[in-house]
């Protein structure tokens, strides 16, 4: 059986404080005090580390209250109803609501369905410079819930087994992005030898390397500016459109995707929020058009996005804020070139020419005297071969992990309203879904 209740009939709300920032003695003492930024930077449902800790004359200086272990916080302030499990007992400032659950009302549950009725809280939201929700319209957001508090735990269960399933895949994604960050480190440095190893470190065979003055790299690479790469292979650097050449009323939800800088990410060009132009238009813009081989680099804004152009990405355009680089028939591997564009000693030179003092930004000359390592083509094509078995790990953990979300978000709509009942076994104390 299941009944619908406001939230204010299902807990206690309470509201959280700040001491006085001007006295040393409420600061720096045994009680962790939660701000919106701790929950901001906890990437599990529980929360157990606070930036900073308050004394107990603090605590009583303020209208914060100690929260036992278990209660929820939610943000009521600015962001509204982003919210984490208390993994210790905690006090809050004044950006919070804080959901002690009452009798027969399971917390995990309860804390479900918060997450799940989100919109229903920020409808509440009100205020002219940012929107807060206050603790009376906070309890009028009505809470389906079965009467049974073992279903209530059972719904619970099901829904922490697939987010733990969840955070495991996502810690494995930030391991193997740190392994890739190290890979990348002694890909660029040490290189890969004929039979697929890595040169010893420059420590152990220094006759192995030379000093340049991009850093230290094998001996057998040379260093060239990207001017007199582009010279010797036919290859040319190319600004995308300004925005006197394509405007934004032209862009439209169908036809042929213009590659901006925000669409550059990791590596990769998504399509999520990608601009897009009719064919007709974009033949007018012919000398923009992406080819496989291409490497497409954002000029303004975050200077290290560079994406490698493959079979996908052919026929789309280069967009504003991008440029196009066309490597010809040069001995570089676009892949290579596309990683390495993003490595440290080719980002120190950018980050020392950039121009522009609100939004940085790059321009063709300053492009032109970027000084890149170039191995043999070879070497470049067996780096970028490590360098892609990582990447495929990596995205087929995150894939995994977006398959995991969307389960999630199926079972907590089908659990939490009812529609697919748990049946509870009360000989062993457990449930399942029908």
């Amino acid at each position: 059986m299941w009944r619908e209740l406001p939230l204010a009939n299902l807990a206690t709300i309470n509201s959280g404080g700040t001491p006085s920032t001007d006295r040393a003695e409420f600061w720096g003492g045994d009680i962790p005090w939660v701000t919106p930024t701790d929950i901001t930077a906890c990437k599990t449902n529980y929360l157990f580390e606070t930036a900073n800790r308050i004394t107990k004359i603090g605590l009583h200086s303020c209208s914060a209250k100690l929260l036992p272990a278990g209660v929820i916080l939610f943000t009521s302030r600015a962001t509204v109803g982003v919210s984490r499990i208390a993994g210790m007992p905690v006090c809050t400032n004044q950006g919070f609501k804080s959901l002690t659950p009452s009798a027969g009302m399971n917390g995990k549950f309860l804390f479900y369905q918060v997450q799940r009725l989100r919109v229903a809280f920020e409808r509440y939201a009100a205020g002219s410079t940012f929107p807060e929700i206050n603790k009376k319209d906070m309890g009028r957001v009505v809470i389906p819930h079965p009467t049974d508090v073992q279903a209530q735990q059972k719904i619970a269960t099901i829904l922490s087994t697939i987010d733990t399933a969840i955070e495991q895949t996502e810690a494995l994604i930030e391991k193997y992005q740190q392994i890739k960050a190290g890979l990348m480190h002694d890909l660029f440095t040490r290189g890969v030898l004929p039979n697929g190893q890595l040169r010893p470190p420059r420590e152990q065979a220094p006759e192995l390397y030379q000093e340049t003055v991009i850093g230290w790299i094998p001996r057998e690479w040379r260093v060239s500016r990207l001017e007199a790469i582009l010279r010797d292979s036919g290859g040319h650097l190319q600004t995308g459109p300004f925005g006197s050449q394509l405007h934004a009323h032209e862009y439209q939800s169908e036809g042929i995707p213009v590659v901006m800088p925000q669409d550059i990410n990791d590596g990769t060009i998504g399509t999520d929020s990608i601009a897009r132009i009719s064919e007709k238009r974009a033949l007018s813009l012919a000398k923009h058009q992406l080819k496989v081989g291409d490497i497409i680099i954002a000029r303004r804004g975050e200077l290290s996005r560079a994406a490698a152009v493959s079979v996908t990405e052919q026929g789309w355009l280069c967009g504003t804020g991008c440029f196009l680089l066309r490597l010809g028939h040069t001995k570089l591997n676009h892949f290579f070139f596309a990683h390495i564009y993003r490595y440290d000693y080719i980002q120190r030179q950018i980050a020392g020419t950039q121009v522009g003092t609100t939004m940085p930004s790059l321009n063709n000359s300053v492009m032109g005297r970027v000084l890149f390592p170039c191995p043999t083509l070879d070497e470049q094509t067996n780096i970028f071969y490590r360098l892609d078995r990582s990447e495929r790990e990596i995205d087929g953990l995150k894939a995994q992990a977006e398959k995991l979300k969307l389960q999630k978000l199926g079972l907590m709509q089908d659990l939490l309203t009812g529609k697919v009942p748990v049946k509870v076994d009360f000989s062993d104390n457990s449930a399942y879904a029908k």
